[in-house]
Order: C-alpha cells, then structure tokens, then sequence
C-alpha cells in the first residue's frame, strides 16, 4: 500500500467487533485506504477460532486487557474482573458467542432521547446486513445474505430441553426466534459460529477486505494520543515497542475510534476530551470539555446457581470422558451437531419481573454444566448445571477514568453494580425463577443437590446479600460516550457518531450507547458499525 508521508484517509483505532467491521466497509468505495491500530497481537492463537477454545482464551492475558474493576459496594467491596479482547476480533475473539440483538423498546428510547434515526425501525437493516441466519428465520426481521454466520443452538440434550419445557409448566412459552418479533419466552441461544467454528467480525469481514491492499493493519500498537489541531482531528499517536519510541499516523478525512467502552474514553481523556476538572488531575490540558467522557458505565451482572445433578448427561460427564469427547470431536469434524461447536451458554428465559410490564426485564441463562465458584470457564470434577439470573437493564451506572497519561496503567473502572435499588430487586425475581424451576417443574428429578447458593440461603435477605458476595460481571461494557443532543450534559457524540464540539472525529463502539440493550452487547455493536460505516461514507 502506498500511503503518503503515513497519511490514510482513514485511521481506526480499535480492531475489534466495531473496528474490524468498519474498515472493511470503508474499503468498499474504490480507493479508499485505511489504517487500522490494534494494541494486541494477530488473531493467530488457534483457540480463537475453536469454540471449546473460549475457557483459554476468556482470561488469556496475551489477548485479552486483564482490567479489574473497583471495589464495589454493591459487591460487598469485592473487585471483579473486567475483560475486554486485546487481539484482532476484540472482545469478538474471546467471548462466549451469543448472539442477542436487544429489544425494540431499546432503540425506540435511544431516539426518543434525542437521537433521530436509531429507532428500531432504522436499526433493524443494519442487524440484516452484517447476518447469514442459517435457521431461515423469519426475513422481516433475519438476515440471510450477510457474511457473519448466525446460527442456533443444534446439539440435542435433555437438561436443556427440560429447561425449556419446565418454563412452559410456569406459563412461559417457548420462543424459537428471541432475535426474532419478539424477545420474551424460552429457548435456545443464538451463536455466531459457522461449521462448528467461531466467526467474529475479523474472519468474516476484515480479513478478506484486506486483501483490496487498503488496509494498513498495525498489530502490537496502543493508540497513546488523539493529534488535534485546534478542534479537528489530525491524526493518532500510538507505540508499538511497549513505549520506547512514539510514531504517528495522520489521517486525511477522519479518526474514528473504536476501542471500546473502557479504553475509547481513556483515549480521549489523555487527549484532552473529557471533564476539566478530572483533566487537572491527571496533567492534560484541555482540548475540549465534554464531562460525559468516561461516564453513564453500564453493565450486566449475574448471580449463579449452580446444582449437582444426576439422570442426564452434563457437559461435566463429557469433559471427564476421553471416549465422549473423541466421541464428540468426531461429530465436530464431520460438520455435524457437537458439544465441540456450541457457545458457552445454551438455554435462555426472557421473561417479567412483573407482569404488569410490557417487555421482559429479567433473563435467566442455562449451561447444562457447573462451574467451579460460579467461573464461566472452569469447568467442576461433578456433573451439574448452571443457572444465571440477569437484570436486563440495570440502572446502576459508574465510570470510567484514566488515572495517569500512562497507556500502560489501567484505568479506574467503577460500574457501581447493584447500587440500584431496582437492580437488587429485578436479580431477585430472577434468583426465585430459578428456585421455582429447580423445585416445582420436571427439572427438579435432576437434582441432587443445590451447591450453589445452597439450602440455607432461603429469605430474599439471603438471596440479595448472595448476590452481592458472589455475582460476576456480563463483561458487556457500554455507555462511556454516551449519543445525544448537546443539550444532555453527559452526552459525547451526536446522531452521526460525531464527537460534539470536535471535527473529523468519531466514536463508534459500544461506548457510544445511550442505554444497555436488553442481553449481550456484541450485536448492538455490529449494527452500531453498520450504521456508522454507512454515515461515515455519506460525509466524504
């Protein structure tokens, strides 16, 4: 590629879910070149690509930030885990592939706060556009010519289908489609794998529109600056020996981050965006004051049941088995249904806390497995399975700051979990979902005994207060440069993604949510992408 005096039309930071999608939509208009910075390595790391792969990968410090948020009073004081991908694919390339797009009500707010075309109406194309459904869903509302395989859970087990039909014995319904009309009801998750194999945005999209020669692709290289001159957006500063010398790369139209919810806000904070006062603080000198830089966090929580079982086989039995799985890579080999080629998670509820409400706000997730404390990822020596209460749209909300203009020093990470009254209350509905699931449906002759939170945790004192000691973060970060009209004090873009009061930037990942969606953030964040590439392409 030839690109003059280091100069790209574009530069993306961030080669992510967002970032990867982006820039190979950009290269779609002839001629249009695109430097592309990654801080983490090339998507090489053969886990990546195998489904099984997700227990190495999940805490894997060579790809993924190692953040660890803030001790939360809502948490007992505990500090958790905060991942997030530091690899091409992002956190696309070390999550448990779920594929959950969010509830129409949840796009409708987003433009009834001040944010013209993002109703469900206007965002829906775009979830069409990037997917390859492969169940043949209905195509008003699925995609089947896209390039990201979609595809529903295929591999049959009795603990699972228990579950669904146990929802139906307390009037919850089974929902073939929860991507679909309608969210709520019971069934299996959607993943994106395609021939038993993970594909994220980088495989499906990146990748091959590298081949056009117009995408500089920089590996190993963390973003360390913003260059601005004046108001507009030059260029990105960024390191690639862990610090020892700082290059640049200047761009000819715009700079678009896409980093994430936890490290695009960082990046505008040590480059001059974000709320004066913490600037002062940490010895940056303001380019532009916009307070919501950094905050509005969101995230999912989710206290875990888990229970020793007996009758069925569960993942655990598998993984103990040299036969079972030889047994079970054979079928993943042969393209056919395997435990090999599944997402972390199997089986879902979306349903009501209340059945005044009109949508579901609570969701209760199924593994046909235990884990050792509650760890997506360590599998238990006993047979057993997992289940997950989930408020969808927690209130509580924290922040985001860069402690120092050192790149290479975690940021404060604070979602402020379960401080929300409603929160507490909603993960409460969902924990007595699972006890009526456990003890009054045909899932209870399954049941050997309840490990975790166990029989002596009964009063919804205990249950809250289990809750606090032992919920684990969704890891679906979002919020941080939060879209609106200028007139919202916290907001950061507007309605195109543009950062407000700033030229030639944008932001378009996850961060730049108004609200968390209903489920897992990574397909809101696709079509976030979609839709921006396509405003990004207008204003050229």
């Amino acid at each position: 590629m030839s690109a003059a005096a280091n100069e790209y039309d574009y530069v993306i930071v961030g080669a992510g879910t967002a970032g990867s999608l982006m820039a190979a939509r950009l290269v779609e208009t002839p001629g249009v070149t695109v430097c592309l910075l990654e801080a983490g390595p090339a998507d090489t790391n053969p886990n990546i690509g195998f489904p099984p792969g997700f227990m190495k990968m999940i805490f894997n410090p060579n790809a993924t930030w190692g953040f660890m948020a803030e001790p939360g009073e809502g948490l007992n004081g505990r500090s958790i885990p905060a991942i997030q991908g530091r690899v091409v694919g992002g956190s696309m390339a070390v999550n448990g592939m779920v594929y959950t797009r969010g509830q129409a009500a949840d796009f409708d707010k987003w433009a009834q706060l001040g944010n013209p075309g993002w109703s469900y109406d206007d965002i829906l194309p775009y979830f069409r556009k990037t997917e390859s459904n492969t169940d043949k869903g209905d195509a008003q509302y699925r995609g089947h010519e896209g390039k990201l395989p979609i595809v529903a859970l295929d591999w049959k087990n009795e603990l699972v289908d228990t579950f669904i039909k146990s929802a139906g014995e307390l009037g919850i319904p089974h929902n073939v489609d929860y991507n679909g009309k309608s969210q709520a009801g019971a069934g299996v998750y959607q993943y994106n794998i395609g021939k038993g194999k993970r594909i994220n945005t980088a495989r499906a999209f990146l990748h091959i529109a590298r081949k056009t020669g117009r995408i500089d692709l920089r590996v190993d290289a963390r973003a360390t600056r913003v260059l601005f001159e004046g108001k507009v957006a030059k260029g990105v500063s960024y390191t690639d020996d862990k610090g020892a010398s700082v290059k640049t790369v200047m761009a000819r139209r715009e700079v678009i981050l896409c980093s994430g919810a936890i490290n695009t806000p960082r990046l505008l904070q040590v480059s001059g965006v974000g709320d004066p006062e913490h600037l002062r603080e940490i010895g940056v000198d303001v380019v532009k004051a916009l307070p919501g830089v950094g905050q509005n966090l969101r995230d999912h929580i989710t206290p875990r049941t888990v229970v020793k079982v007996a009758g069925a086989t569960s993942l655990n039995q598998i993984a103990n088995s040299k036969v079972k799985v030889a047994g079970q890579m054979f079928q993943w080999l042969r393209n056919k249904p395997s435990v090999i080629g599944i997402g972390v998670v199997l089986g879902q509820i979306f349903w009501k806390s209340d059945p005044a409400l009109d949508n579901p706000d609570m969701l209760v997730t199924f593994t046909p497995g235990s884990f050792k404390e509650g760890f997506l990822g360590v599998l238990d020596d006993v047979p057993g399975m997992t289940l997950g209460a989930w408020q969808l749209r927690p209130e509580s909300s924290g922040y985001v700051k860069a402690r120092s203009t050192d790149l290479f020093e975690a940021p404060a990470i604070q979602p402020n979990y379960l401080a929300a009254e409603k929160d507490r209350n909603v993960l409460l509905s969902g924990q007595k979902l699972i006890r009526r699931l456990l003890n009054e449906t045909s899932l209870k002759k399954y049941v050997v005994e309840e490990m975790m939170p166990g029989p002596s945790v009964q009063t919804d004192d205990e249950l809250k207060a289990y809750a606090r000691r032992q919920a684990l973060a969704g890891y679906h970060y979002c919020g941080t440069c939060k879209m609106g009209p200028a007139s919202d004090p916290l907001a950061v873009v507007d309605a195109t993604l543009k950062v407000h009061g700033l030229d030639r930037l944008r932001v378009i990942d996850a961060s730049i949510m108004p609200d968390i969606t209903s489920g897992n953030t990574n397909a809101p964040t696709m079509m976030i992408a979609e839709k921006g590439a396509d405003m990004v392409k207008a204003a050229a």
